[in-house]
């Protein structure tokens, strides 16, 4: 495992984290859960994600128990607030500093922790003055229960207005987490040169789009049984997108590029993200340790140019890179 510095930051960050979006709580069991937790851990990953909102609540709670015993300082464990977890009653969503503090309290609780080192900002929040949410932010930073605050998909513009309160306050304000893969570029041409400005990184989630890019679904054929195009719960409105036939055989056409590179197809679409120097990580899910020790590979791994150039001309026009898909309810 390599690591990176998460922004202008200090805090060093394992190039490949962990997250427990789809899996914990709801499409696993615990006990499997648990194992790829440990395959991580044992692949060298330090860097864990998940939110209170994942299986309402419940992958936090299977996340703090899966990493019981382990030596805290040696984990860099990130969670996030913006979604309603509760009974949905008026104050249960949003970044109001009551939402906020509530939440982040709960969210240490069950991830039995006293302090997270990074809390992000799940989305933005136009109801609510950006003053108020930076500010509680930074309460909570000055009380010790957040060490970084970070944000997961803002825009350019929401990033730099953010950073420049955080500046006010003296936080660090140090990571952005968007969806970045092969096919999903559009944080390319406005949110990346605004994090380098702002001395934020990204840490990004789908490197593989929610597995269309590890080469199992096959143009014109039925899904895989058990997959996540098969799974309501488990993410099928998500990955729909990058289900057309079109998409599916460009990606069919990386697998020599792949072999080319010694790399499994799922390898070679983390490698491919980690080659961009504002990624500090690249969050991977999985719901068995194979796939685990799988994706893992992929660190340190250096694309040449001619590859990456290949790359390009072989997914041509299926790439998405519309800026304005960055966007916040």
């Amino acid at each position: 495992m390599e690591f990176r510095r998460l922004g202008r930051s200090g805090l060093n960050v394992s190039e490949i984290s962990y997250g427990n979006w789809l899996t914990h709580g709801s499409q696993v069991e615990e006990d499997q859960a648990h194992a790829c937790i440990k395959a991580a851990l044992d692949a060298g990953i330090t860097t864990f994600d998940t939110a209170d909102v994942y299986a309402n609540t419940a992958a936090e709670s299977v996340l703090g128990r899966g990493l019981k015993g382990q030596r805290r300082e040696s984990l860099e464990i990130f969670t996030k607030v913006f979604w309603p977890t509760g009974p949905k009653g008026p104050n249960d969503k949003g970044l109001s500093r009551k939402h906020i503090m509530e939440s982040a309290n709960a969210s240490l609780q069950r991830l039995g922790t006293d302090y997270v080192d990074l809390y992000q900002a799940h989305r933005f929040d136009r109801t609510v003055p950006l003053e108020e949410t930076m500010l509680a932010f930074a309460d909570l930073v000055r009380q010790g229960k957040v060490l970084y605050v970070g944000v997961s998909e803002w825009t350019a513009e929401q990033i730099s207005r953010g950073a420049a309160l955080a500046r006010e306050l003296k936080i660090p304000f140090v990571s952005n987490q968007p969806q970045y893969n092969m096919l999903w570029r559009v944080i390319e041409d406005q949110v990346i040169p605004a994090s380098e400005r702002e001395g934020l990184s990204q840490i990004v989630w789908s490197p593989i789009a929610q597995g269309v890019l590890t080469g199992k679904y096959k143009p014109g054929a039925d899904y895989p049984a058990g997959s996540r195009a098969t799974d309501e719960k488990g993410g099928a409105n998500m990955v729909a997108r990058f289900l057309d036939k079109n998409v599916l055989k460009r990606v069919a056409e990386l697998e020599p590029l792949a072999k080319q590179a010694d790399l499994s197809l799922a390898q070679l679409a983390v490698a491919w993200v980690l080659q961009n120097p504002n990624v500090a990580s690249a969050i991977i899910g999985a719901s068995r340790p194979e796939q685990v020790h799988e994706n893992v590979k992929a660190a340190g791994k250096k694309l040449d140019a001619d590859l990456l150039s290949a790359i390009d001309d072989v997914l041509g026009d299926v790439v998405e890179r519309d800026a304005s898909l960055t966007k916040s309810p």
